[in-house]
């Protein structure tokens, strides 16, 4: 079994930073791409950041020099670093991970519960 815990999450003021954590625990052989998402209310979930094994990142236009994504492999944990956040940055933060959980096993998504981040203007 394989979990995935957000934390970081909060109320800061408009141009104020946060750092999110996610580590994924349990029954994990390799992990491929991590990322971040978000969904705030009334709105789809879309995707922030994603960054590979080896480092490569993907950044949504909206987030692009403020926000940064990045990993430590020996943790198994991801990391997001806003700066700059506006209101509209409000929304439930998620983690995900593509994870193969044994040599010969498939590569799965995994989810966390998500944390709140919360802009006020």
């Amino acid at each position: 079994q394989v979990q995935l815990v957000e934390s970081g999450g909060g109320l800061v003021q408009a141009g104020g930073s946060l750092r999110l954590s996610c580590p994924a625990s349990g029954s994990i052989f390799s992990i491929d791409r991590m990322g971040w998402y978000r969904q705030a209310p009334g709105n789809q979930r879309e995707l922030v950041a994603t960054i590979a094994s080896f480092g490569s990142t993907n950044y949504a236009n909206s987030v692009k020099g403020r926000f940064t994504i990045s990993r430590d492999n020996a943790k198994n944990t991801v990391y997001l670093q806003m700066n700059s956040l506006k209101p509209e940055d409000t929304a439930l933060y998620y983690c995900n991970a593509l994870i193969k959980t044994s040599r010969w096993g498939s590569t799965s998504a995994y989810w966390g519960q998500g944390t709140q981040v919360t802009v006020s203007s």
